[in-house]
């Protein structure tokens, strides 16, 4: 196998050329109890993902078997990076891609399997297998209808366990010179399981597996009690299943630990923070799996996981507080009063607002950036109107030339003012007027409340 240095030094020709032999990094701000704990950062692949190496085994195989042929459509069900990489090797190689995504999946994701030619399906993520809305189920529908279509289905492809059980597991075993107590792994389509598990039981059948599950997944049951019930719903992306992959070979697992989104999130920032290591969710729910592994031993032991992907692909998400706070995952001290209703506070900087000598232009960019339709006009600091798409609608009226205007031209001034020490019915009365609610503590400027932050403050009231 070709050392990290050799690497270094040598002059590739393709991308695909660059797909494995990734590095190995021991952490060491972590809490890692007796062990050491290791990271393999199959982040650093390419297309950003440990599936890199699925997805150029499956093509590779499907061109040695005469399934895929030269200028072929493949068609796939991906929750992201499996999908990434095909997009990345189909770009290569001169192939279409059709690709059924959950639509829990992050934009970053969705817009780089774009970038890379890929056509993209959205289906809803709340259904399981059997429904015809059910990714992988949708997928192979479109096969059997497209003509000349290949299904490559990394959920049954045995090309997938083997990208693993010929690299991932020999890179791994020279890389700690064999000493491996355990290795800590999620599981989505199986294969690395899979591939990994049939690796080491003839090379080191001493290792231990462990899996790391999502909290709402079924696999755990099934790894602690050999059957399983109707699965929950989960925010990582990418791993956790409703049903047992087949490739998986879960019964070579004894010992298993659920993840919430709330751990697997907050582990993935902490290793951000601590190891300066941006990686994506399903490593956080690795991570905090592997953590509560070697904090449960009594002797030291050597113990793996992966950085699975990286990080970029969620950072509207994940390494967003407004979203982690919108979603129930990080919470404020409980006030008491309407500023617990607030999504986004102007004391913590998160308030988008305009000045009344702003133009439309402006307005309508910053609307655009941060994905919103309505902007508080603020004057030394106080709320002096409230500017909204309708308000832009109104005054350009399609004069191109109208976007130099001054904010004061177009916005509302009509004010909706509310003390935070209202009554929650306050707010009624506003929303019934198509309005939203400024709250001020005094005079003092605290935040915008809109229906939906109601909304959403009520549902993670349901949560906790």
């Amino acid at each position: 196998m070709t050392s990290r240095k050799e690497n270094i030094m040598t002059i590739y020709h393709s991308v695909t050329e660059l797909i494995g032999r990734t590095p190995l990094i021991q952490l060491h701000k972590l809490d890692t109890g007796p062990c050491s704990l290791f990271l393999k950062l199959e982040n650093q692949n390419p297309g950003g993902s440990i599936k890199d190496r699925v997805a150029l085994s499956m093509i590779n195989e499907a061109e040695r078997t005469g399934q895929l042929q030269p200028g072929g459509t493949i068609i796939e069900a991906t929750a992201g990076n499996t999908g990434l990489g095909l997009a990345l090797i189909a770009a290569q190689k001169g192939y279409s891609l059709i690709l059924v995504v959950p639509d829990k999946m992050s934009r970053e994701k969705i817009f780089h399997l774009r970038a890379l030619g890929a056509q993209v399906v959205l289906t809803r993520s709340d259904v399981n297998k059997g429904h015809p809305a059910y990714y992988q189920d949708y997928a192979q529908r479109l096969a059997n209808e497209l003509p000349g279509a290949f299904y490559i289905d990394q959920f049954n492809n045995v090309a997938n366990p083997l990208a693993h059980r010929t690299t991932t597991a020999p890179e791994l075993y020279e890389q700690l010179d064999g000493k491996i107590d355990a290795i800590v792994v999620g599981v989505g389509s199986g294969g690395t399981l899979g591939g990994l598990q049939a690796w080491f039981a003839e090379h080191s059948p001493q290792t231990e597996f462990v899996l790391a599950d999502p909290a709402g997944s079924v696999l755990a049951d099934q790894v602690e009690t050999g059957r399983y019930h109707d699965a929950g719903s989960w925010l990582v992306e990418g791993i956790g299943e409703d049903f047992i992959p087949p490739l998986a070979h879960i019964e070579g697992v004894n010992r298993a630990w659920r993840i919430t989104d709330r751990e697997a999130f907050t582990t993935a920032r902490e290793l951000l923070k601590t190891e300066g290591i941006l990686a994506g969710s399903s490593s956080g729910t690795l991570l905090a799996a592997a953590l509560k592994y070697c904090q449960a031993q009594t002797t030291p032991k050597r113990v793996v996981t992966f950085a699975c992907d990286s990080g970029n692909k969620y950072l509207s998400k994940m390494f967003n507080d407004d979203w982690m706070r919108q979603q129930g995952l990080i919470t404020r001290p409980q006030a008491g009063d309407l500023s617990d209703y607030i999504a986004l506070r102007h004391d913590e900087g998160a308030t988008v607002t305009a000045a009344p000598d702003d133009t439309l232009s402006t307005v309508l960019a910053r609307m655009r950036l941060y994905d919103i339709s309505q902007l508080p006009v603020l004057e030394n600091g106080k709320v002096v109107g409230i500017i909204d798409e309708w308000d832009l609608l109104r005054h350009i009226g399609g004069d191109g030339d109208r976007f130099t205007l001054p904010v004061t031209a177009a916005m509302t001034r009509q004010v909706e003012f509310l003390d935070k020490r209202a009554p929650e019915s306050a707010l009624h009365a506003i929303f019934d007027r198509g309005l939203v609610a400024v709250i001020n503590d005094n005079d003092h400027f605290l935040g915008l409340i809109t229906r939906s932050d109601v909304l959403t403050a009520w549902r993670n009231r349901l949560q906790q």
